[in-house]
């Protein structure tokens, strides 16, 4: 069995979201996002290190309002970056030498299937990369910055990139020594592809929702009931009203 790291990135401002709570804090069914995103790996065979990444500002407090979490879910915290690329890069410091496997999960994304992480962990473990991705079924538009459609685009082949998002060690390892000093890329996917290095899309849909705004909380709230994902690892305790 590949043993796996995963790296949780938490350090974005999230400035959609708005108000005072950063994304990854806020509380969803009582618990914070971050830690419904952590509970998805924790309890798994596999997996070897969970490392959270916030923002430096951040450190501090989320060191010290949930200690008790972090300590009883085996959680690494590392100050993470400006952007989700060097976040990564900054986790890919500290990673268990143990870990065959890393796997690249967005923090604010709580509403993932067992048998989905099983597919895409088992995907990279053969092609040396892999995403979780779900194919576009609307109707795609090009709009111009007038606010006027320039086109109509084919979906076809079209896939939203969600995550978990998961490589081989040696291969991320390389991706990012090898990235250039002016890249931005958007998601750790982008960084193994400029490296020249293929990615295989494993299947899922649209119930992997990213939290970006406060209406997708309602949203996030009813499909973890609907896909009956129950909580594990400890509970938030004493932090269970802890807000941002």
């Amino acid at each position: 069995m590949s043993k796996v790291a995963v790296i949780i990135p938490a350090a974005g401002a999230g400035k959609r979201f708005g108000g005072d709570v950063k994304k990854p804090f806020a509380l969803l069914d009582n618990r914070p996002v971050f830690i419904r995103a952590v509970e998805l790996f924790i309890n798994r065979d596999d997996v070897c290190q969970t490392i959270l990444a916030v923002a430096p500002e951040d450190h501090d407090v989320v060191r010290e309002k949930y200690a008790a979490n972090l300590m009883l879910m085996g959680i690494k915290l590392v100050k993470g970056g400006a952007e989700r690329f060097a976040s990564v890069r900054l986790a890919l410091e500290v990673l268990d030498d143990t870990a065959d496997l890393v796997c690249i999960h967005d923090a604010v994304r709580p509403c993932v299937l067992q048998s989905w992480i099983d597919q895409v962990f088992t995907e990279a473990g053969k092609t040396g990369a892999a995403i979780l991705a779900a194919p576009l079924t609307g109707t795609i538009k090009r709009v111009a910055e007038s606010g006027m459609i320039d086109e109509t685009v084919s979906r076809l082949g079209l896939f939203e990139a969600q995550t978990p998002q998961v490589f081989k060690r040696d291969v991320l390892m390389k991706a990012y020594s090898d990235l250039a000093t002016d890249a931005e890329p958007t998601d750790d996917a982008e960084v193994v592809e400029r490296s020249g290095h293929a990615v295989a899309i494993v299947e899922s849909d649209r119930r992997n929702l990213k939290i970006t705004t406060p209406g997708d909380m309602t949203l996030a709230a009813v499909l973890a009931k609907e896909m009956g994902r129950k909580p594990k690892g400890p509970a938030l305790g004493a932090f269970e009203e802890a807000q941002w």
